[in-house]
């Protein structure tokens, strides 16, 4: 892998990983449109980390009070959240990375990622029409479970996870601030476990530890960071102006471009 290659695979993860529009979804149309193989899991785990960094560089100050009082009620909120996506992963782990990326459920992800932003901006309009939208301590663990469940909709290929569960917290009725809060900790979770499960996989098979050269890793690692830090700052401007619809558009267009080729140009689907 030359720096190249692991600077356009970092804007491609810091972009995906936080705007609402599926990483895994994006991964897997490029594959097929563009040739692109899979990234190479020492790589994988790099970019993982700098999504990490940048969700840290945001927050640090909700992280950092968080830290301070690790055995707080939103501890078990977050473990709550986190339940049904670790269960869901469990029982379709064998199907995950292969029946699950069919090119007509590819289209269905994203277009189910649509109609989630538009409820997602639906719910966001409404706040304050009806009553008080919650705030952090107002979130319930009946909350965090549903809103856990709307995160397990994301093992689909192409639901994007920050969507479903920015529709889940409004649809709840937490506010903006806290509904961005809660979701980015439960994608720390998330985010951590995922670059676990591949560490073990490493240590388990030393073999698949890949000789990609420590320039292209720190620079993926560093480009993710950085794209994945305004691709936060990007989403929480448009939540606040409740336009996520926007990128409805853009997944809509997607899935009706696959569907078009899977039905007349069978070229890539």
């Amino acid at each position: 892998m030359d720096v190249w290659q692991a600077i356009l695979l970092g804007i491609a993860q810091g972009v995906t990983e936080f705007l609402p529009i599926s990483s895994t979804g994006h991964l897997v149309v490029m594959q097929r449109v563009f040739g692109m193989e899979e990234p190479k899991l020492t790589f994988d785990i790099a970019v993982h980390v700098g999504s990490l960094v940048s969700i840290f560089f945001f927050f640090w100050k909700d992280i950092w009070a968080l830290l301070k009082k690790p055995f707080c009620k939103m501890t078990g909120l977050l473990l709550v959240a986190s339940v049904p996506v670790v269960v869901a992963g469990f029982l379709l782990r064998g199907v995950i990375a292969h029946e699950l990326r069919a090119s007509w459920l590819i289209a269905a992800s994203f277009i189910i990622t649509g109609l989630l932003l538009v409820a997602a901006d639906y719910f966001a309009n409404r706040q304050g029409l009806s009553e008080r939208p919650k705030t952090d301590r107002d979130i319930t663990f009946l909350d965090a479970f549903i809103i856990g469940l709307m995160q397990a909709l994301s093992l689909l290929p192409a639901v994007s996870r920050s969507g479903a569960t920015l529709a889940g917290a409004l649809g709840r009725g937490l506010n903006r601030e806290s509904a961005t809060r809660f979701i980015f900790f439960m994608a720390i979770i998330a985010i951590a476990g995922a670059g676990a499960l591949e560490s073990v996989e490493l240590v388990r098979d030393p073999s698949a530890i890949e000789n990609i050269g420590a320039v292209p890793l720190v620079v993926g690692l560093l480009v993710s960071a950085g794209v994945g830090y305004l691709a936060i700052g990007l989403l929480l401007r448009l939540l606040k102006a409740a336009k996520l619809r926007y990128f409805s558009y853009y997944v809509w267009a997607l899935a009706a471009f696959i569907l078009l080729d899977m039905l007349v140009f069978n070229l890539f689907f």
